[in-house]
């Protein structure tokens, strides 16, 4: 592998999407791999790839949507959050009831 190939896949990580939101992408997958260093840089791809997911996932503040959970390896996070190489993100809905 080349010097630049190496670093372009340094931060490539792994994201899980909730089929809730997979469903309403044309073409969004429920698992995929990707570059981000943050949460946030995700979250700007995951955009990228599917105009308009970001906003179901990001207020205005920015800060991740009440009713949106992200997990990386299992623990909660936020869109500051930096990603190891090999990290699993976790999107997942909240789920509510009575």
């Amino acid at each position: 592998m080349a010097e630049g190939e190496a670093a372009a896949q340094a931060n490539l990580v792994r994201v899980v999407l909730p089929r809730a939101l997979v469903d309403l992408f044309p073409g969004a997958v429920a698992d995929t791999t990707m570059d981000g260093g943050t949460v946030d840089q995700v979250m700007r791809e995951l955009d990228a790839r599917w105009p308009g997911m970001r906003d179901r996932l990001v207020d205005s503040r920015p800060s991740i949507r009440r009713h949106i959970n992200v997990f990386v390896d299992g623990r909660r996070v936020t869109l500051d959050t930096a990603l190891s190489p090999g990290a699993t993100v976790h999107i997942l809905t909240a789920i509510s009831g009575g």
